[in-house]
């Protein structure tokens, strides 16, 4: 099978992540893709192999040499964003892109263009897998785990390539963030890892965002319409002035770079209640508890001024900046820069705008930078990956591996 065929077979299956069952895997579809990837393994004659009741799936590449080497790792995650629906995927291929606008569903008038897509323009000449325009594509993590496997049998089908161990592994629900939660260190047993689950060609990121998430409950006061003077508490009105206090600047759709944010993913109530969810983002450490500490004046601020245990505020830490955790190996960032170049690939070194498995694997003791999978518009109907990128990525990975064993 070769690393196309692998990929258009890992799509078609529905692996949705959902953060509303509280199970682990969230999805069932998850287990149903861990099982065939064990199969898969297995028939390769991999080693070591686990599948776990939470669909965490391990494996190992012998090492062919008795050289003493580092055991290196290798993750991708198995399930898709909640954001929009991964069943009955249906990809196509176009070859050759030659720059122009590509129909998606000519039916509902879906068109991937580079006029809103400028980053096509950068594929010209390669060959593109996109969507029908009623899902997303998956690449974001199964173009990941296609490289890794790939990786894995071009090692094998090339024993001259000497190497120590060789981990692999797959895990469910980083899409919500629970990812590498349940994520065993001791036992995948590496002395460092590489996420495969970043963006365009080149992407190799050690360092992301800080993240928590606010939830704000409002609790209200509901009087007939017509004699509610001094006695009425709208919490819907309550919830728009909360959300008016904080700066519009401060948004997703106004920062990039390392500048942090507030956003507001979600309102729902009535005049009795409601709830404000937030997440809040910042790079730099003292910026985010910064960042907490205001949302947590801004609730004290809701109450002084309508009444005391009207806003409670829930806040949870979900990640840190693997920042911290990376700067003291510095040589794992270093091999995978020259795993690059000796692969034909410009290093692109930036700081994620969201989060990984790997800066969680980091804090419980596995560092783990994150590599470039090569698909682009992530979460949508737009989705798209060269098959030359995910080439490129599966190089990357071979030569990682040859990098560790001539260091």
């Amino acid at each position: 099978m070769t690393l196309v065929e692998r990929f258009l077979k890992y799509v078609s299956f529905d692996t949705q992540s959902s953060e509303e069952t509280g199970l682990t895997p969230s999805t069932p579809g998850q287990m149903v893709f861990a099982r065939y990837l064990k199969a898969e393994l297995e028939s390769l004659g991999l080693e070591d192999i686990s599948l776990d009741e939470n669909a965490y799936l391990f494996a190992t590449l012998p090492a062919n040499t008795d050289k003493p080497l580092p055991t290196v790792g290798f993750i991708a995650h198995m399930d898709t964003s909640p954001d929009m629906s991964g069943k009955d995927v249906a990809p196509r291929i176009v070859e050759n892109y030659d720059g122009s606008d590509i129909v998606l569903c000519a039916e509902e008038g879906i068109v991937l263009s580079p006029s809103g897509f400028p980053e096509l323009l950068d594929h010209k000449g390669e060959d593109l897998i996109v969507t029908n325009g009623r899902t997303l594509l998956g690449a974001d993590d199964k173009a990941g785990i296609a490289e890794i496997v790939s990786a894995i049998v071009y090692l094998q089908q090339h024993p001259e390539i000497k190497h120590g161990k060789i981990r692999i592994g797959f895990n469910p629900d980083e899409e919500i963030g629970e990812g590498a939660h349940k994520f065993d260190v001791e036992k995948f047993g590496c002395d460092w890892a590489y996420t495969m689950d970043g963006g365009e060609v080149g992407e190799l990121e050690f360092e992301n965002f800080n993240a928590a998430s606010a939830k704000i409950t409002i609790k209200g006061r509901n009087v007939h319409p017509g004699y509610a003077k001094n006695k009425m508490i709208n919490s819907l009105r309550v919830a728009n002035r909360l959300m008016s206090l904080l700066p519009d600047s401060e948004t997703p759709e106004h920062t990039e770079s390392y500048e942090g944010f507030f956003h507001l993913v979600g309102v729902s109530g009535d005049v009795e209640q409601t709830t404000v969810s937030y997440i809040i983002r910042d790079h730099d450490r003292s910026l985010f508890e910064g960042r907490k500490q205001r949302m947590e004046r801004l609730v004290a601020f809701i109450n002084a001024e309508y009444g005391e245990g009207v806003a409670t505020l829930e806040l949870r830490d979900q990640y840190y900046n693997m920042r911290e955790k990376i700067e003291p190996v510095m040589h794992i960032i270093d091999i995978a820069f020259e795993a690059m170049k000796a692969a034909g690939v410009e290093p692109h070194v930036k700081a994620i705008r969201g989060g990984t498995d790997g800066a969680q694997l980091s804090f419980k003791g596995l560092p783990c930078p994150n590599i470039f999978a090569g698909g682009l518009n992530f979460h949508g109907r737009f989705e798209f990956v060269p098959i030359q990128s995910m080439e490129k990525a599966m190089n990357v990975i071979v030569k990682i591996i040859e990098r560790v064993a001539a260091r």
